[in-house]
C-alpha cells in the first residue's frame, strides 16, 4: 500500500529520476514534472499529498509554485530544493507557506526524514480537520469550541432556547465568548434571515445612549437635522444584543424595561409609540444580583432579562478545552496568514495549560495569532509565546518562605535559560501599558525611580503611544 502521493518537480531529468527511485523504494507513489506549468497541470487533474520542487527553474520558479499550491483548499504541502546560495529565497518560501527546504546536493537520509515529517504534518492536519468537523456537526455552533461538561451544558441549553422568543441573559467574565453565544442563538433561531444587531452599552456615552437605542425625530435636539431610527427599530423582527447591560444608568434601564414589557418604543422628540418585534439577548460581566442589592440595577429589569440565563465559565475552569481551542485558533490564524496549519509543541502546550488566562478565550486567541506570525512556519514553540505565558508556571516564593541567603522573591531559572534584557523590556512595556503611558505610575509599578525608568525607556527605545517623546507629563518629577 502506498504511503502517499508525491510530485517531484525539477527541470533536470537525471535529478527527477534519482528522486523517483529513492522515494518509490520507500513506498511512496511518485510522479514527475519538468516545469512549474506541468506541475500545476498535473495537480489540477490529481491530488498530491506532497510536492517536492526545485527552486530555480526556467519560466516559473519554485517560489511562485509555492504561492499557487498553498492557496489551494486544502493547501498542498511543498518542500523546496535549493542550492546553498539561494537560502534567503528558500527561507522566504517557508514564510509564505512552504513546509521546509533541502539544500543540494541532497542527502538521502535528510530527504526521507523531511518527507516523513511532511506526511506526519499532513496526517495531523487531516485529523484536526476531522475533529473540527465532528465538533461542528455535534454542536452546530460555528466558532465555539468546548468539550468540557460545562460548555456542553451551554451548547445543550443554546439548542433548546434558540428557536424561542425568550429574552436571554448571558453572564461571564470578559473574553469568555458572550457575543459568540448571542450570535449562535440568533443563527439558530427563526429570525436568522434578518441582520443580527449588537451594541455595547459601555461604549456609548450616557448623553447619546437613548438616541442610539430608540432613534430621534428631526429637530429633537441641536444637530438632529433629520429623523433617524434607533437600534431597536433596526432589529425589528430580529435579535438585538445588548452587551455590558450592567453599565446602563437607572434612567435608561427604565426605558428598556418599558420596551420589553410593551414591545414598543418612542423616538426622542416623538409623541407616538412604535411597535417593535425584537428578541433581546443581553450580556454582562457583572453580578446583577449584587448590583440589584446595591441599588444600581433595577430588580424588575433583572427579572425581565433573566428569563433564560447562560453562564460561561472562565477558561481557567475549563482548562481541558485549551488544547482543542489552541489547535482551532492556530488553524484559523494560519489560514488568515496564508500559511499551512502547524502543530503546537509539547513544551508550548504545557505552558498554555499552566497559564491562568485572565483575558480568557479572547486572550488565548490573541496570543496564538501572534505566535503564528512569529513562528518559523513549522510549529508553535514555547519561544513564540509571550513572556507572561512562558514564565507563568514558575512559582514565586512568598516573603518568609525563601531559603537562607535568598531574597524574599525568587524565580527559579528554567532549563532552557532566559534572556534577561528581553524580560526587562517586556515588564517595562507591560507597566507602561497598565499606567496609560505615564512614566511616574509605571516607575511605581516596577519599583524604580522616575529617572531610572526614563533611562531604561531610552535604552530599549520605547516610546509612548502616538510617537511622543519621553518628556515628563504634568506632575512628574523633572530634576
Amino acid at each position: 500500500m502506498s504511503k502517499g502521493q508525491i510530485l517531484v518537480v525539477d527541470d533536470e531529468g537525471a535529478q527527477r529520476e534519482i528522486l523517483r527511485t529513492i522515494l518509490t523504494s520507500e513506498g511512496y507513489k511518485v510522479e514527475t514534472a519538468a516545469s512549474a506549468a506541468e506541475a500545476l497541470a498535473k495537480s489540477a487533474r490529481a491530488r498530491f499529498d506532497l510536492v517536492l520542487t526545485d527552486l530555480r527553474m526556467p519560466a516559473t520558479d519554485g517560489l511562485s509554485l509555492v504561492g499557487q499550491l498553498t492557496r489551494e483548499d486544502p493547501p498542498t504541502l511543498v518542500i523546496l530544493m535549493t542550492a546553498f546560495g539561494s537560502m534567503d529565497s528558500a527561507e522566504q518560501a517557508v514564510k509564505q507557506g512552504a513546509f521546509d527546504y533541502l539544500t543540494k546536493p541532497l542527502e538521502r537520509e535528510e530527504l526521507l526524514l523531511t518527507v516523513g515529517r511532511a506526511f506526519e504534518r499532513m496526517r495531523l492536519i487531516q485529523e484536526n480537520r476531522r475533529l473540527r468537523q465532528q465538533l461542528e456537526e455535534r454542536f452546530r455552533v460555528e466558532g465555539i469550541v468546548g468539550s468540557h461538561y460545562r460548555m456542553q451544558e451551554v451548547f445543550e441549553k443554546l439548542h433548546k432556547i434558540s428557536n424561542s422568543n425568550s429574552t436571554v441573559l448571558i453572564t461571564g467574565e470578559s473574553g469568555t465568548g458572550k457575543e459568540l453565544i448571542a450570535r449562535a442563538i440568533h443563527r439558530h433561531s427563526s429570525r436568522k434571515d434578518r441582520p443580527f444587531v449588537a451594541v455595547s452599552c459601555a461604549a456609548i456615552p450616557e448623553t447619546l445612549i437613548e438616541s442610539e437605542l430608540f432613534g430621534y425625530e428631526k429637530g429633537a435636539f441641536t444637530g438632529a437635522i433629520s429623523r433617524r431610527e434607533g437600534l431597536f427599530e433596526a432589529a425589528d423582527k430580529s435579535t438585538l444584543f445588548l452587551d455590558e447591560i450592567g453599565e446602563l444608568n437607572v434612567n435608561m434601564q427604565a426605558k428598556v424595561l418599558r420596551t420589553l414589557q410593551e414591545r414598543e418604543i418612542r423616538r426622542v422628540g416623538a409623541r407616538e409609540d412604535l411597535k417593535v418585534d425584537v428578541r433581546i439577548v443581553a450580556a454582562t460581566n457583572k453580578d446583577l444580583e449584587v448590583e440589584v442589592k446595591r441599588g444600581t440595577f433595577r430588580e424588575d429589569l433583572y427579572y425581565r432579562l433573566n428569563v433564560v440565563s447562560i453562564n460561561l465559565p472562565p477558561l481557567r475552569e475549563r482548562s481541558t478545552d485549551i488544547p482543542q481551542l489552541a489547535e482551532y485558533f492556530v488553524a484559523r490564524a494560519c489560514a488568515d496568514a496564508g500559511r499551512l496549519p502547524m502543530p503546537i509543541t509539547t513544551e508550548a502546550m504545557r505552558l498554555l495549560l499552566s497559564y491562568h488566562w485572565p483575558g480568557n478565550v479572547r486572550q488565548l486567541d490573541t496570543v496564538l495569532q501572534r505566535a503564528v506570525l512569529l513562528s518559523d512556519g513549522r510549529a508553535i514553540d514555547y519561544m513564540d509565546l509571550p513572556i507572561e505565558v512562558r514564565f507563568s508556571s514558575l512559582p514565586l516564593r512568598e516573603p518568609g518562605a525563601a531559603a537562607a541567603g535568598e531574597g524574599p522573591h525568587r524565580f527559579p531559572l528554567p532549563p532552557q535559560g532566559i534572556n534577561l534584557e528581553e524580560i526587562e523590556k517586556e515588564f517595562i512595556l507591560q507597566a507602561m501599558e497598565q499606567s496609560g503611558g505615564v512614566i511616574a505610575k509605571a516607575a511605581k509599578l516596577l519599583g524604580l525611580s522616575y529617572r531610572t525608568l526614563q533611562y531604561r525607556l531610552e535604552k530599549f527605545q520605547i516610546r509612548r503611544e502616538g510617537g511622543e517623546g519621553m518628556a515628563p507629563t504634568e506632575g512628574q518629577e523633572t530634576g
